[in-house]
């Protein structure tokens, strides 16, 4: 049993949970989806919670990650979505965004996780490093990293206007887009 409940200030839960899902999956309805499984997920399962594994939103962090897999699975299963065209009179910070998106998605699954648990759940290293059970200067050092891939991929597509980096996974685009600011610059 636990001695304190977990979702007694839901509130601010809520808000890190849905950053987190919004920087995995685009903002708007399957980030939604996503909180409102972990939340039910955390209902149905709150007596498992252990104050002594950690705080509530590393355990929730934890059930969203599983939530947001499953809806990477399911929408493989899927058939993709027909593209929009994109109008040639698209602000440029939308269009930053999106090849911000698009190089994340060509690092690797472990990259990606810590750049979304930093600066999607807005989360310290020290709190990234007990959620992964990593220790905080290895989670420095590999954010440190993976944000030194993502820059020299955003710098590739700007030296070769002609190249394009991927377009993002049909799953992953949304018409919102992640948090304002430049996460590459952020961290350095």
């Amino acid at each position: 049993m636990f001695t304190r409940d977990p979702l007694a200030r839901p509130e601010p839960l809520i808000r890190r949970v849905y950053a987190y899902a919004a920087y995995r999956l685009g903002h708007g309805p399957d980030a939604e989806d996503v909180v409102g499984e972990t939340f039910e997920r955390a209902v149905r399962y709150r007596s498992s919670y252990d104050p002594k594994k950690g705080p509530p939103i590393a355990w929730l962090l934890g059930i969203a990650r599983r939530c947001i897999d499953e809806a990477h699975a399911r929408a493989r299963a899927e058939p993709p979505p027909e593209r929009s065209v994109m109008s040639e009179d698209v602000e440029e910070d939308a269009v930053r965004r999106l090849e911000v998106r698009a190089a994340v998605l060509q690092l690797e699954e472990r990259d990606r996780e810590l750049i979304a648990l930093r600066y999607g759940a807005d989360l310290t290293a020290s709190q990234i490093a007990q959620h992964l059970g990593l220790r905080t200067n290895t989670v420095e050092v590999r954010l440190h990293r993976a944000l030194g891939r993502l820059r020299e991929l955003l710098e590739s597509e700007e030296e070769e206007p002609g190249v394009r980096v991927r377009p993002p996974n049909p799953v992953l685009r949304s018409k919102g887009s992640e948090r304002s600011g430049d996460p590459i610059r952020e961290g350095s």
